[in-house]
């Protein structure tokens, strides 16, 4: 979990200092969780049931909705409430992702990066505003 941890604060450093797209983002938090097979072990503690064991993902978590927040600036942009639907779009996204994506891809015969590019295309409609 340490090394989820580690992963999602690099893509918190690639997100600050990044000016890319929303596939940058994507791929960061995609990558922090295939590395390592660090999906893989989140989804075995689950399944375990002793969920302590993923208390060190928390900060992480809070820290991408705060970067992502600070990258957007601007009073006039989503709320902390819609910036923690994308993190949990994004990250159960990628969770999945790392669980069965090579073989629900292959199913489909879809290229190994189809669910980042479905993730980035449909991230800008969480961070519409809400009166829209």
């Amino acid at each position: 979990m340490a090394d989820l941890s580690n992963a999602l604060d690099t893509a918190i450093a690639r997100l600050r200092t990044d000016e890319g797209a929303p596939l940058e983002l994507i791929n960061a938090v995609f990558d922090a969780f295939a590395e390592g097979g660090a999906g893989k072990l989140a989804a075995w503690i689950v399944l375990k049931g002793d969920l302590t064991h993923l208390e060190p993902v928390r900060a992480a978590v809070n820290n991408l909705v705060h970067a992502i927040e600070d990258k957007l600036g601007d009073p006039s942009n989503p709320s902390r409430n819609q910036l923690s639907s994308a993190v949990l779009f994004i990250a159960l996204s990628a969770f999945g992702d790392a669980l069965i994506g090579a073989p629900l891809r292959d199913m489909l015969d879809q290229e190994d990066d189809a669910s980042r590019k479905v993730v980035a295309g449909l991230l800008p409609y969480f961070l519409l505003k809400a009166e829209r």
